[in-house]
């Protein structure tokens, strides 16, 4: 998730639901509970901390301005581990590396408390905060996208796909124009919809995909905001657009699909085991499940259509892995040929697999938090670090991803036939590890190199 966060704006309605004395018997007490937080100071052995002048919101508009900047400049400043004030909420950021596994490996420092608490704000889900058991058996479904599991996912997928596109391209007779992040969210909505949840056998299908995407995409405009721990009741009508997407996932709603996929079946009968079929928990679950398998795919094939379409050699290049792929496998494409690839196919395209490491790299700007369960002290290779009882841990890797000391042109697109990641690791080595030098002599690192002669790296054009 994102750690920025934007300013708001209370709603009319609020003058008139508290009248003018709640409302300033809440700014009193919002005010003393401002006061209060901004009189928090560091201790010894503490990271800096950093609260700017904003009471509550503190640092959180300057890193929602720019992310990659501002924590590049408290990088310089404070060194690699400081505290920030954003949105009421301290924030630890942990940005070497090398004591990343010592926050993910500490059991005093839980992924799953700041996943509970995010879930219920966020999503409305509140059982988890109370009951292990359900999670447990949640986290088992995590197996159907796995293995030959995943193999069915992945074929449906490209059914899916055919489906969306094939009647629009047999039925065009020229060409139309269409704003390319519109075209990602109606493409992979309803192909990941079609595929998790099933198909609509109504004649409203159409329709229903529509109004769904569309209640979808109001809902994730404001999710940082919500994530960030501001009130549902002030971001407009965003709590009653949560309610509809919720009735729309319930199992009576999805009753009405057919073709469900393994994974939502078995959470449908865990979740019917801790809930009664009415409860309308059960579809908050399932939007969470949404949430995660849209939110990200979206952005990622965005950003690879867009550097991909400012690159024509880059394409070129793609377009021959592709073709040769097809053709190796007896496989036409064109209107009414069905195209089938194993995941072993796919783990072979090397070119496309490049690019979406790239895409990542490039424009995720998401952190890893934990949540700090009592005060205590880690012990990093560099210093000891005390973290305080109901704090925030974040380990940032844009921050790396960004390194021209790691990326020799970290703003531009590196398109190769290899794997990065080798390269990266020991380039971070090379960077934060002073034993680098005694493990192994190198005199220079080629970085991204590629065996094809017309292409070895491609700049982003600014």
């Amino acid at each position: 998730m994102n750690a920025g966060m934007g300013g708001f704006w209370p709603e009319p309605w609020l003058t008139r639901s508290l009248g003018y004395p709640g409302l300033a018997l809440a700014a009193a007490l919002l005010l003393l509970v401002l006061c209060l937080n901004a009189r928090r100071t560091r201790r010894p052995g503490e990271p800096p901390l950093i609260k700017g002048w904003l009471p509550y919101f503190g640092q959180a508009l300057k890193l929602q301005k720019d992310p990659l900047g501002f924590m590049t400049s408290l990088q310089k400043q404070y060194g690699d581990i400081f505290t920030l004030l954003l949105g009421g909420k301290y924030i630890t950021f942990i940005l070497d590396p090398f004591h990343y596994t010592s926050v993910a490996k500490n059991q005093k420092l839980s992924f799953q408390i700041f996943t509970n608490k995010f879930l219920k704000r966020v999503f409305s889900i509140k059982k988890m905060l109370t009951d292990s058991d359900l999670i447990d058996e949640i986290h088992s479904t995590y197996q159907f996208l796995q293995g030959k599991h995943l193999d069915i996912l992945m074929e449906s997928t490209m059914q899916n796909l055919k489906q969306v596109f094939e009647p629009q391209l047999l039925k065009t007779t020229s060409w139309s124009t269409e704003y390319l992040l519109p075209f990602c969210n109606s493409v992979i909505f309803e192909m990941t919809f079609t595929t998790i949840y099933g198909n609509i056998l109504a004649d409203d299908k159409k329709t229903f995909i529509t109004e769904l995407k569309d209640d979808f995409l109001k809902f994730d405009e404001k999710f940082t905001r919500l994530a960030s721990g501001i009130p549902i009741e002030l971001l407009g009508n965003i709590k009653s657009v949560r309610t509809k997407l919720i009735k729309d996932l319930t199992i009576e709603s999805l009753a009405k699909l057919q073709g469900m996929s393994e994974v939502v079946q078995r959470r449908n009968d865990i979740l019917e085991k801790y809930y009664t079929p009415k409860d309308t928990e059960i579809g908050a679950h399932h939007l969470g499940l949404l949430w995660a398998s849209v939110t990200n795919t979206v952005p990622t094939m965005f950003w690879a259509m867009y550097y991909l379409l400012r690159n024509p050699k880059a394409m070129a290049v793609l377009r021959d892995e592709i073709d040769h792929l097809l053709q190796s496998t007896g496989q036409k494409k064109g209107p009414g040929f069905s195209i089938y690839l194993t995941r072993e196919q796919l783990d072979s395209l090397v070119y496309l697999e490049s690019t979406i490491l790239e895409v990542l790299r490039l424009c995720s700007f998401s952190g890893i938090f934990r949540f700090v369960q009592e005060d205590l002290t880690l012990h990093l290779e560099s210093q000891d670090c005390c973290l305080r009882k109901g704090d925030f841990v974040v380990i940032f890797p844009p921050i790396l991803h960004h390194d021209p000391e790691i990326f020799e042109a970290p703003d531009g697109l590196l398109f190769s036939s290899r794997t990065q990641m080798s390269d990266c690791q020991l380039l971070c080595l090379r960077k934060y590890s002073s034993q680098f030098r005694k493990i192994v002599s190198v005199k220079k690192l080629e970085f991204f190199q590629t065996k094809d002669p017309h292409i070895s790296k491609l700049s982003r054009d600014h």
